[in-house]
């Protein structure tokens, strides 16, 4: 199992592309993994036939995990090995899958004046430190070390179930407060003094649905209880509000129908609304900081880099590539990076690294019809953009001699839902009439 990134623990492979006994090619898409950051096809290290398939579809294990055995053609430990001479000849071999990636250092807090702040670094609210396991006071996994907790390996999340304990309410002794096996079996077989186990048990919030005669039942996929969790963890950790503007697009619809054709031909890529929002955005942010920051505790990282996500749905599921330093890039820049980024998001060809350091998020269900939407706030990010239907609408106009006129003009209706905890209404507001004048405003000249 690689290394998806620093922060990766785990991985769960979700399907096979070769089985026992099949040729593979070096380098040729191997099996596929599911982590808490990406879905990707994990290519083979060395040409080869797939001589033994150690874990399963559906597995979640450890990173460095031996998941199969390849039979090298030339005696070459598939992963790195070296092969043996021995009786003038080269012995074919077997070895692991290692198709580690390096891990993605962590991006410097360097908004933040004279210290830098990491999540690490942020005290547990109503938590005193404790240099072993023990019960939170608020439970409520609400704070960062809580969210880390619960994302514990399978097994502890299994055995914490098993006992009725809630893994978000324990204080672990792993990195970053990670609860460990060692941890949650010391827990149940101890406990905490004067606390008894039925004092330890979490009441269901709500009572669980029981399928009915003819439902059918599924599992989630991994990468659906993913966002499932995340979703859940964002609306516990940020106070969501969200705000709307009608942004009239007629100026850049006919900036784009008259270059379109010379775009595209030189270079080679299709020249959508999406590039200018972009553009749009990114100047935003620059004139809004905090629309571009982070809460870390009671400190405000201020981001210097401009990394723009941009939701792309998938037939199973939904992933957030980014287009790291989006102000930088001229608008083609963007386009390019853009449609290559999602092209590879649906061919799970994304590397951890580009769904990574986002620092806002667009998203665009207009793309389906939708006129607008209240989006949730992509964690640790404070605010997300949606995007509605761009399309043409009846609209009064003032005309030239003061009497209103009816005119059809191209418009789309903006929403961004904000952090309140550190975002005041006036400022989102204003963000969006900023982002708004922007795109009504567009130099032709800004291809």
């Amino acid at each position: 199992m690689p290394q998806m990134g620093e922060s990766i623990a785990e991985g769960t492979l979700s399907k096979w592309l070769k089985k026992v006994g099949d040729e593979v090619k070096r380098d040729e898409p191997i099996f596929e993994i599911s982590t808490d950051k990406v879905d990707a096809e994990i290519p083979s290290p060395a040409a080869g036939v797939l001589a033994e398939i150690i874990v399963k579809e559906g597995e979640t294990v450890a990173v460095q995990t031996v998941v199969a055995r390849l039979e090298t053609e030339k005696g070459a430990i598939a992963g790195g090995g070296t092969g043996e001479a021995g009786g003038g000849r080269q012995e074919a071999r077997t070895g692991h899958i290692d198709t580690a990636a390096p891990a993605i250092p962590p991006v410097a807090a360097s908004g933040v004046p004279q210290r830098e702040v990491t999540p690490a670094a942020v005290p547990s609210r109503q938590q005193p430190a404790a240099p072993a396991i023990a019960a939170s006071p608020s439970g409520n996994g609400n704070s960062f070390e809580d969210r880390v907790r619960t994302r514990s390996s399978p097994l502890v999340r299994k055995i914490a179930a098993e006992h009725g304990v809630n893994v978000s309410s324990l204080q672990g002794t792993g990195v970053a407060g990670r609860v460990t096996k060692r941890d949650i079996l010391g827990f149940i077989e101890a406990g905490p003094p004067g606390m008894s186990s039925a004092s330890r048990l979490s009441p269901p919030a709500l009572p669980v649905p029981q399928p009915w005669a003819g439902d059918v039942v599924e599992p989630m996929s991994k990468m659906r209880a993913l966002i499932s969790e995340h979703m859940v963890a964002s609306r516990h950790t940020s106070a969501h509000v969200t705000s709307f503007i009608e942004i009239d697009f007629t100026r850049v619809a006919k900036i784009r129908l008259k270059n379109r054709a010379e775009f595209e031909a030189t270079t080679g890529q299709k020249l959508t609304y999406m590039p200018f929002i972009i553009k749009a955005v990114t100047e935003g942010l620059k004139a809004f900081p905090v629309m571009n920051s982070s809460v870390a505790g009671t400190n405000v990282i201020y981001r210097k880099q401009i990394n723009i996500g941009v939701a792309v749905a998938l037939d199973w599921g939904l992933i957030v590539p980014v287009i790291k330093r989006a102000d930088d890039l001229s608008l083609s820049g963007i386009s390019r990076a853009l449609n290559d980024l999602a092209a590879r998001a649906r061919a799970k060809k994304l590397s951890p690294e580009e769904v990574q350091e986002g620092t806002f998020t667009i998203t665009n269900p207009g793309v389906f019809g939708s006129l607008m939407g209240t989006p949730i706030i992509n964690q640790p990010q404070v605010a997300i953009l949606g995007v509605g239907a761009i399309e043409k609408r009846p609209k009064i106009l003032p005309g030239a001699d003061g009497e209103d006129t009816i005119a059809i003009r191209t418009c789309a209706y903006f929403s961004i839902s904000f952090d309140h905890r550190i975002i005041d209404g006036a400022v989102a507001d204003q963000f969006l009439a900023f982002v708004k004048k922007t795109i009504e405003t567009f130099p032709e000249t800004g291809l």
